[in-house]
This record gives structure tokens, C-alpha cells and sequence, in this order.
């Protein structure tokens, strides 16, 4: 087995790294406190590519692999989880379904905008009543002939009032329940269009989430993706990889929080000694190097399964699932370790715990991503 990454690897990193520190964490606390989207921040990113990762150049992407996508999202979430889920609903959701499922006068129309950053994306699959449970799909998108009429309503949506297209869960048939399901690209401005409020939300409140509400809009049937009914395999295909990007995002996270507390370990002073000198600062920080570095193992083999076209569903459940957990307990860690000062913005952590908990709960909360893994293991 090769645990090196390639030098391809390292300069990624190194960029997104680099990227996060000078773009990032400047404003970060203020972008946090005030929700404001970092959209300066999402541009150049997009500019660097980092927006169609996994996207043939062909369709204006970068084409790297998972692997490289991981690690992008483990070092901008380092500084801002805020910033790196657009990264993440771009990739996993948007790009990924479009560029694997779409048509080729979809992928030219929409993808490579998209791809090359010159817009946002985003999924819009939960719904008041059908968050976890996909099936229960109450926005219908009802056979017009050549178009369907959508009405509904969609919620938690990342990327609710900046995305330029959405990709849009919707029962056509109800009598044929999930095989009913249809997946269809909706652009921003359709007439009943509307997009409600931004949620105030306890973590990541730089991203941008609304609920979003359709009133007899008119879809044209060639914005449908694949055939009638693949609504419902399409999003959950298509979450198999978005797993892979938010468990990249809980170790961030959790990689910040530790970063963090090494430093302020060695350098916070008590008792006559550094913090790190004292045993049960470093039985904290030993724990939390090993959960971390447990996360990152399931998360690279995850991404290197999706890489060689191999069965990643259980891999990318057991990564989402694993670095959650390590973020929450991490986050809630470095507090403790920083004190008193952790319980203040200024030093980043009480954020992290915040942000981490998010991590729990989209793309399939926790309990999801067990009954995932359990399916699997009783095959």
C-alpha cells in the first residue's frame, strides 16, 4: 500500500494551504459573526479551479482526483468551513451529476460555467417533511408535455441565494414512489422563483443557506437529467461522493482545532510550566492526533476508491461518519485545552466547534450513514 503522496499531491496542498491562510483567515471572524458569503473568496477560488476539481478539462475543469479534492477540502477547512462547503456542493453534487449523468447539451450549458467558476451550483433535495428520508418528496414536477410545472418547497439549501443553477429533486409520479422521482436543472430568475430568507444558522454562517420556493415555474423537459423517474439514483449517487467532501471538511475541522491547541500548548504558560509540559494536555492532544489522523486514512481511501471506479458507498459512509464524530470531539477539546480564551472568538476554536457539529447532520446525519454502513455489512 502507498501512503506518500505524490508531489502533485503536495503542491495542492501547499496552494490550498497557502489560499486559506492569506484569503481566508482574514475576515474570517468577521464573515462568521455578520453571515456575510465570502464571495470574493469563492471567485478566487474558482479561478484557481478549485470550484470544477474533478471536471475534465474537456468541460473546463481541472482534472484531478478525489484524492486531490480531499485534501483541498481539508485545508481551506482548516481556516473557513464556510467557504469550503461551496467548494464541496460545487464538486461532489453539482459538477459530479452533471458531468456523469447529464447530456452532452447539458454539460456545455451548464457544466462548464459551473466548472470553471464563472458560477455556483446547488442541490436541492431536502425538504420540510423529506430531509434524511429522500423518498417522501413533496415538490412535484408535473408532466406539462414539453415542460413540467414545478411547485414546492426545498430547505437547507447551500448556496440558496448565490447559485446561479440548481439541480432540483421533484415526484412526477407519485404512485410510482421513489421511481417517480425526477432530477431537473433549474436556472435562477424562472418566473415563481422565489428564494426565501437566509437561515441564521450556529455554524458555518458565512455559508449561504435558504429555503427556496417554486410556484408553478416552467422546466423545459430537455433540463431533466437521464431518463424518467432516475431522479432518486441520481441523488443518491450523487451523495455517495458528496460524503467524501464533508468528511474531508470535519477533518479539517478537526486538523484546525488541533493545530491550534499544539501552538497554544506551547506557548500558554501555567503553573510554571508550558501546557504541553502538563500530562493530561498531552494524553488531549495524543487522542486527538490519532482520531485525526484515523479520519484522514477513511477519507483518503474513500477518495482513491472513487478514483479507480470502485464500490466506495460504505467507505464514503464510514468516512463522513468517523471524521464528524473526531471534529465534534476534537472542537469541544481544543475549547477546553484553550480555557477561558477558547470560549472567545478571537482564537478560532470556539468557531470550529460550531462549524464542526454541522458536519453530524448534512449529507446524511449520523444515524444515516450507520444504517449505510450496517446495510453493507450484513449483505
Amino acid at each position: 500500500m502507498q501512503f506518500n503522496l505524490t508531489e502533485e499531491h503536495l503542491m495542492i496542498r501547499q496552494a490550498a494551504r497557502d489560499f486559506a491562510q492569506t484569503e481566508l483567515k482574514p475576515g474570517v471572524i468577521e464573515r462568521d459573526e455578520y453571515q456575510k458569503f465570502p464571495a470574493e473568496q469563492i471567485k478566487k477560488l474558482g479561478e484557481l479551479g478549485f470550484l470544477g476539481m474533478m471536471v475534465s478539462p474537456e468541460y473546463g475543469g481541472s482534472g484531478m482526483d478525489a484524492i486531490s479534492y480531499s485534501i483541498v477540502m481539508e485545508e481551506l477547512s482548516k481556516v473557513d468551513a464556510s467557504a469550503s462547503v461551496v467548494v464541496s456542493v460545487n464538486n461532489s453534487l453539482v459538477c459530479y451529476g452533471l458531468e456523469k449523468y447529464g447530456n452532452e447539451e447539458q454539460k456545455q450549458k451548464y457544466l462548464v460555467p459551473l466548472a470553471q467558476g464563472q458560477v455556483i451550483g446547488a442541490f436541492c433535495l431536502s425538504e420540510p417533511e423529506a430531509g434524511s428520508d429522500a423518498t417522501s418528496q413533496r415538490t412535484t414536477a408535473i408532466d406539462m408535455g414539453d415542460y413540467y410545472l414545478l411547485n414546492g418547497t426545498k430547505n437547507w439549501i447551500t448556496n440558496g441565494s448565490t447559485a446561479s443553477t440548481y439541480i432540483v429533486m421533484a415526484q412526477t409520479d407519485a404512485a410510482k414512489k421513489h421511481r417517480g422521482i425526477n432530477a431537473l436543472i433549474v436556472e435562477k430568475g424562472l418566473e415563481g422563483f422565489t428564494v426565501g430568507p437566509k437561515e441564521n444558522k450556529l455554524g458555518i454562517r458565512g455559508s449561504d443557506t435558504h429555503s427556496l420556493m417554486f410556484t408553478d415555474v416552467k422546466i423545459p423537459k430537455e433540463n431533466r437529467i437521464g431518463e424518467d423517474g432516475f431522479g432518486f439514483k441520481f441523488a443518491m449517487a450523487t451523495l455517495e461522493g458528496g460524503r467524501i467532501g464533508i468528511a474531508s471538511q470535519a477533518l479539517g475541522i478537526a486538523s484546525g482545532a488541533y493545530e491550534l491547541s499544539v501552538q497554544y500548548a506551547k506557548e500558554r504558560k501555567a503553573f510554571g510550566k508550558t501546557l504541553g509540559d502538563l500530562q493530561a494536555i498531552q494524553f488531549k492532544l495524543a487522542d486527538m492526533a490519532t482520531e485525526i489522523e484515523a479520519a484522514r486514512l477513511l477519507c483518503y481511501r474513500a477518495a482513491w476508491l472513487k478514483d479507480n471506479k470502485l464500490p466506495y458507498a460504505q467507505a464514503a459512509s464510514m468516512a463522513k461518519l468517523f471524521a464528524s464524530e473526531t471534529a465534534m470531539r476534537t472542537t469541544i477539546e481544543a475549547v477546553q485545552i484553550h480555557g477561558g480564551y477558547g470560549f472567545v472568538k478571537e482564537y478560532h476554536v470556539e468557531r470550529l466547534m460550531r462549524d464542526a457539529k454541522i458536519t453530524q447532520i448534512y449529507e446524511g446525519t449520523s444515524e444515516i450513514q450507520r444504517i449505510v454502513i450496517s446495510r453493507e455489512v450484513l449483505k
